[in-house]
């Protein structure tokens, strides 16, 4: 049984910096001063020690898609950028709405043994919002699926939705929507507004993500199931959230924004770079500076990634071509200490409750964003919450490039991951 030292950390940034002693799996100790033997030890110089992250919302593009990503190279991202725990989208190639293809994600996710990798089972069949796919079959693989989601479609038939919610409810399941009402978008390219109308592109309305999110919170209400809205973009969304949560009888609804969200806005379209392009779009200012004020107060429960990595020939050609998606597991921490933590709206315990501890709690996973405490499991991050650092997407694990941060200085970086006790990434560097 391997033995780590953690030197000089901060729990949640708080109070003088203590030592870490892990042995095994699990958190043995901590203290002032611990000289204990050990494998290894990590000088982390004050740094400040969260539960490791948990990212409701990536996509790994495998199988189908390995020249944009694959469990491995994700992974490393997710690693690298202090996660312990990704959720794998299921709109792979063949779809992920069966047990084979399930299995098959979390097999490579346990060979590649960097963060543990959990499939998310399809909805639908094929995406297709026409029939439910094998729900119980996937929830009962050795996969164990429990969130599901058709993300990149909305399941916009509100029968089909109702049937989701009230099956998964059989098993504690969780149907994670991807709020896009398909008829008011049809052809858009960009964020209804000023900006998409002077460059010409056809726009993607607000309302269209916001009485998906109505519709689907009473019908949550109304079956008793487990609701999750995907990549809440707009500021009417989370007001609908903030009325249905203040609710005595609000069933169980939970909400992600994702840090492109809480940073960018469709200002940055006048260059037509399809590096810009996601879905739902980048919004408008007010409804950045709402966003960040519903993750504040917990009306948005917290941050996922939608980490979307392309192939080059699939950003590197015009703007109605390009396929929307941006990376985001290694700047995630970074765009969160910027927006959130810096300007006060959230401190280090804040930011584990919105990237540890509720994303764990909405899945279900009872060893991960545990307290940082003895006798916990050792899913840990450590941050350098000083440090600055600018990002280069070459430089970045994924196999795509394609970051809308190039070039930004981002604040906040990941000294080390534990995952179960062993170091998974230090210093910049995946560890095996």
């Amino acid at each position: 049984m391997s033995r780590v030292l953690l030197k000089d950390v901060r729990p949640y940034g708080a109070g003088e910096p203590v030592d870490v002693l892990i042995n095994g799996e699990v958190i043995a100790e901590i203290g002032p001063g611990l000289n204990a033997d050990a494998d290894e030890i990590v000088h982390a110089g004050g740094a400040v020690a969260l539960p490791g992250f948990v990212d409701l919302h990536t996509h790994l593009r495998e199988p189908g898609r390995e020249d944009a990503e694959t469990v491995e190279t994700g992974s490393m991202a997710a690693a690298l950028g202090g996660y312990t725990a990704v959720f794998a989208m299921a709109n792979t190639d063949p779809v992920a709405d069966n047990a084979v293809i399930v299995e098959h994600v979390w097999r490579r996710g346990r060979e590649v043994g960097l963060v543990d990798v959990h499939p998310v089972g399809a909805v639908t069949v094929g995406l297709k919002g026409e029939k439910l796919a094998e729900l119980g079959t996937m929830r009962r693989s050795v996969a164990e699926v429990r969130v599901f989601s058709d993300d990149g479609h909305c399941v916009h038939d509100p029968l089909i939705m109702r049937r989701a919610l009230e099956y998964t409810k059989s098993f504690g399941g969780v149907v994670a929507q991807h709020a896009e009402e398909p008829r008011l978008t049809l052809g858009a390219q960009a964020h209804e507004g000023a900006n998409a109308a002077r460059l010409g592109l056809a726009g993607w309305p607000a309302p269209a993500e916001e009485a998906i999110v109505a519709r689907d919170c009473l019908l949550a209400g109304h079956t008793g199931g487990t609701l999750h809205i995907c990549h809440v973009s707009t500021e009417g969304t989370a007001e609908i959230l903030r009325w249905w949560k203040s609710r005595e009888s609000a069933g169980r609804v939970s909400a992600e924004v994702t840090p492109h969200h809480l940073l960018l806005t469709d200002d940055r379209l006048d260059t037509y770079d399809p590096v810009n392009k996601v879905n739902p779009p980048l919004r408008g200012d007010a409804d950045v500076l709402a966003l960040r004020q519903a993750l504040a107060d917990g009306t948005v429960d917290c941050v996922a990634t939608d980490h979307a990595p392309h192939a080059a020939q699939d950003k590197d050609c015009e703007w109605s071509a390009a396929k929307p998606g941006m990376l985001g597991l290694q700047t995630a921490l970074g765009i969160v200490v910027q927006t959130m933590v810096r300007p006060g709206l959230l401190d280090w315990r804040g930011v584990a409750r919105v990237m540890s501890e509720r994303p764990a709690e909405i899945a279900g996973l009872t060893d991960q964003g545990r307290p940082v405490a003895a006798g916990e499991p050792a899913n840990l991050v450590l941050v350098d919450p000083e440090a600055e650092w600018t990002v280069r997407g070459a430089e970045l694990a994924s196999l795509g490039e394609n970051s809308p941060f190039e070039g930004m200085q981002l604040p906040g970086r990941v000294v080390a991951t534990l995952l179960r006790g062993r170091l998974t990434a230090h210093e910049g560097k995946v560890r095996r």
